[in-house]
C-alpha cells in the first residue's frame, strides 16, 4: 500500500512507524507538516497515497486533504480523551494507565471514529522517555492494526458519539500549571512537574535572577538546604533544595528573549556558569568556566550503593563474573566531557575480574553520538566538534580493543550516528524490540567517524553499509537483526529491559564455550589489526571530518544550528522516501 506519513517532525515515533510499516511491505513517504499546509497538499498530489497517517501532529491537517483522503490521526490518549496535552495531563494527574488512539480525521479535534487503540501502564519516568517507549509501543501496534483493518476493507471504525461513550476535553497544559512553588511543593510534586515537561516545554522558573526553563528531574537523598536553594553541581546537573529534600536538574534552557546566544537545552551547570554569582560569593568571571564556580561539585561514586537514591549518569556494578556499565545522557547526546568520563569508567570496569561486560542496559536512548547542543553553544563550534569527535573515537576505540572478555552492547532504546557505532564496537549487540537505529551521519552533512568504516561493513557487508549510510533511513530493530546490525532482539517492555538483560548476561557468562569465544575474539582482532590497523581507519575518517568541521561554508554548521535551535533547515518540502524492504 502507498502510505504518506504527515508528521510535525521526523522524530522517534514517526521514524518507528515509518520503519515498521516499511517492514510490513508498504511503500512509505513522509512530509513534514511544519513546512505548512501547501507542502502537505503538494506531497499528497505527488504521492497519491491510498492512506494518510499522522503520528502526533502539532497542527491540523488541511481540511481538503482529510475530506478527500482517509487520514488516520495518532492521538496520545485513550478513546474519548481529547486535547493537545494528553500526556502532560496523564502525568500531572498521576494516571496509572493511559493509552493511544488511532482515529479518523474530521473537523473536531480528536473526535473522529476509532480504528484502533492500545493501553499501557504509566511508568515513573519523564514524558519524553514514556513517549519514546510505552507510547511508541502502543501507538505502533495500534497503527499496524488500523492499517490491516483498512486494507481488508471490512472493518467499521467505532464512533466516539455512541451512547455511553466517555469523552473528556483537556485544555492545553500551561506554564501556570507547571509552576513550582519551592516553599510549599513536596519533592514528589516537584519531580512530577519536572518529569511532565522534561523535553518540551520545560518548567519556567527563575535562577539567580534569570528566567530559565528547567528540563528533567531526579531525587536526591542526602543534600539539603532552604527551599529553592542551589546546593551543588554534578557532571553538568544542578541540585536544588525542596521543602522536604532536593532534586537534580540535568538541563536548563534560557529564554529566547534573554539575549543568551544559546537559548536551547544544554547542561544546567554550563548555563548557570554564565549567570552572575549570588551576592556574597567569592569573586569570579561569569562564563569563564563550564560550571558555576560558587557551587561545590559533588561527585557520585561509580559503584553506587543500592540504598542510595540520587542522580548519576554513569554507573558500574558487578554481579559475579558480569560487569554492568550503564549510562544515560539527556537526549542520548554525548559531549566531550561525557565521552571522557565514560572512557574513564570503561577503564575502571576493565580492572574488575569479569568475563562479560555489558555496556548500556538502561531504558530509553543508548546514544546519539556527539552533543550538537554543547557544540553549538561553544565559542568555537568547529574546535568543539573536533574535540567531541576525538573523545568519542577514544571511547569507541577502547571498546574495540578490549579482548580479554566478551563485551555486550545492550540497547534499551534508540541509537543514531556515532551511538550506533559505539554499540557495534561490542562483540554482541542486544536490542529491545521497538528500538530504532539510524546508522548514518548524512542528515547532518557529515561523513562519519567512530571507526564506522571498520565496524559497519564487517557486520552487514560493504554493499549494505553503503546503502545504510547513503539512504540515511531509520532501521527497525527487526530489520537490524535481519541484516546483522543486531545479534539478539529482547522482546520486553522498557521497564523489563534491564532485568532481562541481566538474566541473559548470566546465561552468557555460564556458557562453557565462553573462554574459547574470548580467545577467538582476541585472535580475530589481532588478524584484523595486521590487515589494517584501527589507527588507519581513524586517521582516514578524521581527515574527512576535519575538512568539514573547519570549513565555515560546510552544510554541517547550518544543519547543526537549525537542529539545535529547532529552525527550518532551508528545504522547501523535505520528504523522506522509503522503498518496501
Amino acid at each position: 500500500m502507498d502510505i504518506l506519513l504527515v508528521a510535525s517532525a521526523f522524530n522517534s515515533l514517526s521514524q518507528r512507524v515509518f520503519a515498521e510499516l516499511s517492514d510490513d511491505g508498504h511503500h512509505v513517504e513522509v512530509v513534514l507538516a511544519s513546512h505548512g499546509p501547501d507542502a502537505v497538499r503538494a506531497a499528497v498530489r505527488e504521492v497519491g497515497p491510498e492512506l494518510i497517517i499522522a503520528p502526533m501532529l502539532k497542527s491540523a491537517l488541511p481540511e481538503d486533504v482529510w475530506r478527500e483522503h482517509t487520514c488516520l490521526i495518532v492521538h496520545p490518549g485513550p478513546p474519548g480523551d481529547r486535547g493537545p496535552s494528553s500526556l502532560d495531563w496523564a502525568i500531572a494527574e498521576e494516571a496509572s494507565e493511559w493509552g493511544v488512539t488511532v482515529l479518523q480525521a474530521e473537523a473536531a479535534m480528536d473526535a473522529g471514529d476509532v480504528w484502533a487503540d492500545g493501553a499501557f501502564t504509566v511508568p515513573p519516568v519523564g514524558k519524553s522517555d514514556m513517549y519514546r517507549n510505552e507510547v511508541a509501543d502502543a501507538a505502533t501496534t495500534a497503527v499496524l492494526l488500523a492499517v490491516r483493518r483498512y486494507a481488508e476493507g471490512s472493518y467499521k471504525p467505532r464512533s466516539q458519539s455512541e451512547p455511553g461513550a466517555h469523552v473528556l476535553w483537556r485544555d492545553y497544559f500551561r506554564q501556570e500549571q507547571r509552576r513550582i512553588d519551592w516553599e510549599n511543593d513536596s519533592t514528589a510534586t516537584v519531580l512530577r512537574k519536572l518529569r511532565g515537561a522534561d523535553s518540551q516545554p520545560g518548567v519556567r522558573d527563575e535562577i539567580c535572577g534569570q528566567e530559565v526553563f528547567l528540563h528533567g528531574g531526579y531525587p536526591e537523598d542526602r543534600l539539603r538546604g532552604e527551599p529553592g536553594e542551589l546546593l551543588a553541581t554534578r557532571a553538568g546537573a544542578l541540585c536544588r533544595a525542596t521543602r522536604d529534600g532536593a532534586v537534580w536538574i540535568p538541563e536548563l534552557r534560557p529564554r529566547k528573549s534573554s539575549g543568551d546566544p544559546a537559548p536551547f537545552r544544554r547542561p544546567a551547570a554550563s548555563v548557570l556558569a554564565g549567570f552572575p554569582a549570588p551576592p556574597g560569593s567569592a569573586p569570579g568571571m561569569p562564563g569563564a568556566y563550564d560550571r558555576p564556580y560558587w557551587l561545590p561539585e559533588i561527585a557520585a561514586p561509580l559503584e553506587l550503593s543500592p540504598d542510595r537514591t540520587t542522580w548519576t549518569d554513569i554507573r558500574y556494578r558487578q554481579n559475579g563474573p558480569i560487569g554492568f556499565l550503564s549510562f544515560s545522557f539527556p537526549g542520548g547526546a554525548m559531549s566531550t566531557t561525557h565521552c571522557r568520563r565514560l572512557l574513564a569508567a570503561w577503564r575502571y570496569a576493565l580492572t574488575r575480574p569479569t568475563s562479560v561486560l555489558v555496556l548500556g542496559g538502561a531504558r530509553d536512548f543508548f546514544s546519539n553520538g556527539i552533543h550538537l547542543g554543547v557544540i553549538e553553544a561553544a565559542g568555537d563550534p568547529a574546535g568543539e566538534s573536533w574535540s567531541n569527535l576525538n573523545a568519542m573515537d577514544d571511547l569507541v576505540g577502547a571498546v574495540l580493543r578490549t579482548t580479554d572478555r566478551l563485551v555486550v552492547s545492550a540497547l534499551g532504546g534508540n541509537a543514531a550516528a556515532g551511538g550506533v557505532m559505539l554499540a557495534l564496537a561490542a562483540d554482541e549487540v542486544w536490542c529491545r524490540t521497538g528500538s530504532v537505529l539510524n546508522p548514518h551521519y548524512r542528515n547532518m552533512g557529515l561523513y562519519g567517524s567512530e571507526y564506522w568504516t571498520y565496524s559497519l561493513p564487517r557486520r552487514v557487508g560493504a554493499e549494505t553499509a553503503e546503502r545504510l549510510t547513503t539512504e540515511a533511513l531509520p532501521v527497525s530493530s527487526a530489520t537490524a537483526e535481519r541484516i546483522g546490525l543486531v545479534d539478539r532482539l529482547v522482546p520486553v517492555t522498557a521497564q523489563e529491559f534491564a532485568p532481562e538483560v541481566e538474566r541473559l548476561a548470566a546465561e552468557l557468562a555460564a556458557d562453557p564455550d565462553l573462554p574459547s569465544r574470548i580467545i577467538a575474539k582476541a585472535t580475530s582482532r589481532h588478524a584484523d589489526e595486521l590487515a589494517r590497523p584501527l589507527a588507519e581507519y581513524r586517521r582516514a575518517e578524521l581527515a574527512r571530518m576535519r575538512a568539514v568541521f573547519f570549513d565555515p561554508e560546510a552544510p554541517y554548521h547550518a544543519l547543526r544550528s537549525a537542529f539545535v535551535r529547532k529552525l527550518p533547515n532551508g528545504s522547501a518540502r523535505p520528504v523522506v522516501t522509503g522503498e518496501a524492504r
